[in-house]
């Protein structure tokens, strides 16, 4: 019995919830009241009572009309709002004279002086614009509203990238203002072709979305597709640029990601000229490129910056390491384990002089260390700053010395994990370095328990797996699968650049010329000649 009536009453509870909340849907009357009294009552019940959206009474003096103006603190530029209604409603007798009939068109026409005016006359934009920044203004006898864009409040300045340190390039990075991004993007960009439409996701965080391509370059059935995922959003929160990524990506089950995630404005403008989509998201300073490359992880915006031959050997370099972070503890679990005879004697000799006190196998070893090395990494990060660091560096060095005094791990595999380690943090991407530590245990396993068999299958079924991944239709491993010889310019290796003169057929199917001709003529081509030639000549 009382468990039937604590069920009745939670059921009576929820009906009053649902009878005291007052959502905006479609079957109530969405149309703004003439009457001034009514409509900043009902402000007032949506919001329920909140302290922060600020109501401002106002009686023009020059037409004894009744006027209100509604803010969000914190959400507006106090300055700006303030210069905003003061210009348009304290305007002095003297100055004009209003009929009450004309004061909604003179406040339109003459009295504002923000850059972004709008007409509201539907309830449900009236109350968005409020909760986003705006300052709207009711007039008594009007069924319109005019809202003036008032954003701002206080937010993170423009700071150097945390995530993508360069050595040699621009410092600046994105913030979570989604106009401030996109004025970084078009300081790198003053072309005309550069549009941006903007959209809003989100049942309940009405979060606004917007995406920026380059027209005559970006292939139009790109654009199609782009603005189709995510108009079939249907969620009621998008917080970040990850859920976004997490609707529109082509394999969510996949742990390669397939879409670029950057903080970086110069890497957003590079990827905007090859043909892309960028994707912003207001409150993320992350910037979602599409369609994303395998390739893409591997080059550093500073690459185009250094002289081709050490970009290229940078790059290489990143490559080397990705794949020592992938499967550098495989490989010496498969050989101690299996293959003792692939490995020199002199060598084997030590490792089994070492490995003489260890009571664990090859692969138990390797699974502690990587398991304290990933909890020292996870600590450092999710700890202060000035802490951090020092947890994982003091951290590692103990435990490690003091794991091999105690007999439980050898050296070597210590001197593994550590180049393991090491080598994973010289991928340029952390998503891509993330997705390599996940699939290294899987082929830890593959190897304690098959061998060097089992490493090649895992290997085998890795770049099957890349092969038959797809961003938004195109080729996850071009240029290399399909092979594209004129892709190859800029894969593992970066040529010159005035010999990076096209763009990917496969992105950009429009507008593949980025340059053409000799940027630099011979003094001969320009009409131009040296002293000793014109002594010769005379």
């Amino acid at each position: 019995m009382k468990r039937i009536r604590m069920r009745l009453i939670n059921k009576q509870e929820s009906k009053k919830q649902k009878e005291t909340k007052i959502p905006l849907s479609s079957n109530e009357d969405t149309s703004i009241s003439s009457k001034l009294s009514e409509n900043l009552q009902r402000i007032k019940q949506l919001v329920g009572n909140s302290s922060d959206v600020i109501i401002r009474d106002f009686d023009m003096i020059h037409s004894s009309v009744q006027v209100a103006a509604v803010y969000t603190d914190g959400l507006v530029d106090k300055n700006l709002a303030g210069f905003f209604l003061n210009r348009s409603l304290m305007i002095k007798k003297e100055q004009v004279t209003v009929s009450k009939e004309n004061v909604f068109e003179f406040i339109k026409n003459n009295a504002l002086t923000v850059q972004k005016i709008k007409i509201i006359r539907d309830w449900n934009e009236l109350i968005l614009s409020i909760l986003s920044g705006d300052t709207v203004i009711l007039i008594d006898g009007c069924t319109e509203a005019i809202s003036g864009e008032t954003k701002g409040g206080e937010m993170r300045g423009i700071t150097e990238p945390t995530t993508q340190v360069t050595i040699r390039g621009p410092k600046d990075c994105f913030n979570e203002s989604i106009g401030t991004n996109i004025s970084l993007i078009r300081r790198r960009i003053a072309s005309s072709n550069l549009w941006l439409e903007t959209m809003r996701i989100g049942q309940e965080t009405h979060t606004n979305i917007a995406i920026m391509y380059i027209k005559g370059i970006i292939n139009e059935e790109l654009i199609q597709e782009v603005k189709k995922r995510l108009n079939e959003i249907k969620t009621d929160r998008i917080l970040d640029s990850g859920n976004i990524e997490h609707f529109i990506e082509d394999h969510t089950s996949s742990p390669f990601p397939t879409i670029y995630s950057t903080e970086r404005p110069d890497s957003v403008a590079g990827n905007l000229l090859e043909g892309r989509i960028a994707i912003l998201v207001d409150g993320s300073p992350f910037v979602l490129i599409v369609p994303t490359l395998f390739v893409q992880f591997f080059q550093s915006p500073d690459d185009y910056s250094y002289r081709y031959n050490l970009a290229i050997f940078l790059r290489i370099l990143r490559y080397v390491s990705f794949f020592i972070s992938l499967v550098a503890p495989s490989i010496y679990i498969a050989a101690i384990t299996f293959h003792q005879e692939m490995i020199p004697t002199t060598l084997l000799i030590s490792l089994a002089s070492s490995r003489e006190g260890v009571p664990f196998p090859a692969f138990v070893e390797a699974l502690l260390m990587e398991a304290t090395f990933e909890l020292l990494r996870e600590a450092g990060i999710r700890m202060p700053r000035a802490v951090g660091q020092a947890v994982s560096i003091v951290g590692a060095l103990v435990l490690g010395q003091a794991a091999v005094q105690a007999g439980i791990v050898s050296p070597q595999m210590v001197i593994i994990v550590a180049i393991t380690g090491i080598a994973s943090f010289a991928t340029p991407a952390y998503d891509l370095a993330a997705s390599a530590r996940l699939i290294r245990f899987i082929l830890m396993i593959l190897a304690a328990t098959f061998g060097f068999y089992g490493l090649t299958l895992g290997i085998i079924i890795i770049i099957a797996h890349l092969n038959s991944l797809r961003s938004f239709g195109f080729p996850y491993l071009a240029p290399f699968s399909p092979f594209i010889l004129e892709g190859q310019k800029d894969a593992i290796l970066r040529f010159p650049l005035k010999q990076l003169f096209t763009r990917q057929h496969l992105i950009s199917q429009n507008d593949k010329i980025m340059e053409s001709g000799n940027p630099h003529p011979s003094f001969e081509q320009s009409g131009t000649k040296t002293k000793d030639e014109k002594e010769n000549k005379e």
